[in-house]
């Protein structure tokens, strides 16, 4: 590479042994359907008291034109300017075990020389694993088991969890990039999709963030906390069940998943798209979903 990957971040100075520390990692702006991983991430840096660490240089990683940070204007001058900000900051479970969150907007630019980045750190600092996280459409009723789809380096990661059964191609990030390159590299890493009801997709939706905060937390041993998040579902649900009980075409919907949900329960024995088995769309069904819900995303993001 013509440019060191080590020109990409700032590292603070004082940064203490994280030798076998875990690394969570989220990026803004790639699928992330019921807000799943934005609401994981903002719950960990609200919860847990944490500092930056390292900083990536984002003037080279983000495309500011095509998701133009906010500005203040008052009255007569600009009064504030929100920098995106890519950045690891270090954090600590209930236990006082210290654990590494990455996070900001997802790079536009330099993928490959971003990854070799990340690459560089997580050898620099020892860490064991890294672990993504987001949200995914799927046909299931909220009214229902969620169901988390686990992807791994090795097979060994993903445990109990059941795997998508389908080979397909969907649209690339840079964190499933990240995860792959680790692969290559002999790191162990992994991720979880959380099954957010296609028609809650768009809407912010805690039960699926809670989820992927205990996925995370039996996969690495963390003890994180959850009470804020927990309280958050049980409202948002609440809420969700009185708006689908005004509307007759939303609980057609809602009737119509559980059924099918019902039926292949009964005739198997297992959970529909609950995390101990999984029956899942074929693969071009889930792609024809992914790519749905991204050009919606797409779409807002011109309107802002």
């Amino acid at each position: 590479m013509g440019f060191d990957p080590e020109e990409l971040y700032e590292v603070d100075s004082d940064v203490p042994d994280l030798d076998g520390a875990v690394l969570l990692h989220f990026f803004e702006g790639f699928m992330d359907a019921g807000s799943t991983g934005r609401l994981v991430t903002d719950h960990l840096t609200g919860e847990i008291e944490n500092r930056v660490i390292a900083r990536f240089d984002v003037d080279r990683l983000i495309d500011y034109r095509s998701r133009r940070p906010s500005m203040t204007y008052a009255v007569d001058h600009w009064e504030d300017y929100e920098a995106p900000e890519l950045a690891i900051r270090l954090m600590h479970d209930t236990d006082g075990t210290p654990f590494l969150l990455l996070s900001g907007p997802e790079p536009d630019h330099e993928w490959e020389r971003f990854a070799a980045a990340v690459r560089q750190l997580v050898e620099r600092w020892g860490v064991r694993l890294t672990v993504g996280y987001h949200g995914i459409p799927m046909g299931a009723p909220h009214t229902r088991p969620l169901g988390v789809t686990t992807h791994a380096t090795r097979d060994s990661l993903i445990g109990d969890h059941q795997p998508l059964p389908n080979r397909m191609q969907v649209p690339g990030s840079a964190a499933a990039m990240l995860e792959y390159r680790f692969g290559e590299w002999g790191h162990d890493a992994m991720g979880f999709a959380a099954h957010v009801p296609h028609y809650l997709a768009q809407s912010a939706y805690p039960a699926a963030a809670l989820q992927v905060l205990e996925s995370i937390g039996r996969a690495t041993g963390l003890r994180l906390p959850d009470g804020e998040l927990r309280a958050a579902s049980e409202v948002a649900n609440a809420e969700i069940d009185r708006q689908v009980a005004e509307s007759d075409e939303v609980a057609d919907v809602v009737r119509a998943l559980e059924r099918q949900y019902d039926t292949f329960a009964e005739a198997s024995g297992q959970s529909l798209l609950a995390e101990s088995q999984e029956h899942l769309p074929t693969a071009e069904e889930l792609g024809s979903q992914f790519e749905a819900f991204l050009a919606e995303q797409g779409g807002d993001s011109q309107e802002r």
